[in-house]
């Protein structure tokens, strides 16, 4: 059953202004009984305007008076003209604009770091396309003599969480089909600077 557009409101007006019951109006709003018993004893739903799902072609006054007659029947919504609303489908990850630039550092480092993930994981892994992964991995990428591999996770394009679970997954997948991964570059670590052993000729950090 498609649930009302505003289900509290809905279930408020059918509370006040139908013989309808808790169970009636609970199953067709979506809610618990005991939710609607609160609304009718206002301990829920406090300062929330009714709405009546007649005016909005939500239900038919015939379809109210039916069940009023048969405490027993559920409520059926009208047809609506209109198609429900799509849910949204889970696309590629959104990256804010400031760090798009980002991406193809990030694509390289898990090309190189992690040769066992697939372009599909790596897509979703940083919201881009397998196109962009492909011109990066064979250098044809138009900015490839400006792309640095670098962490992902540290350029805020993916969580550790996601990418750890990404890398387990395939590997277990190579693991299955008795492929031997090559071995993943070690991350380099850019050594710090030594101190000066040099004496302060001037006294100004004693």
């Amino acid at each position: 059953m498609v649930q009302p557009l505003m289900p509290k409101a809905t279930a408020v007006w059918l509370v006040e202004n139908t013989t309808l019951t808790f169970d009636q109006i609970a199953d067709f709003c979506d809610l618990h009984p005991l939710e609607v018993q609160g609304i009718a004893d206002d301990e829920v739903a406090i300062g929330i305007q009714g709405i009546d799902p007649t005016s909005n072609n939500q239900l038919t006054r015939e379809e109210i008076e039916r069940c009023q007659r048969d405490p027993k029947a559920s409520l059926k919504a009208a047809k609506r003209e209109l198609p429900p609303p799509k849910k949204r489908t889970k696309g590629p990850r959104y990256t804010p604009v400031a760090k798009r630039q980002d991406k193809p550092d990030g694509i390289a480092w898990l090309a190189r770091h992690h040769p066992e993930l697939k372009d599909s994981q790596i897509a979703k892994l940083i919201g881009t396309t397998k196109n962009t992964i492909q011109a990066i991995r064979d250098r044809s990428h138009w900015n490839s003599q400006n792309i640095r591999p670098r962490d992902p996770v540290l350029l805020g394009l993916c969580s550790q969480g996601d990418l750890n679970a990404a890398v387990v997954k395939a590997r277990r997948a190579a693991e299955r089909a008795g492929i031997t991964l090559p071995a993943p570059v070690e991350v380099e670590h850019t050594p710090e600077p030594e101190p000066s052993t040099e004496k302060d000729p001037y006294g100004l950090f004693r």
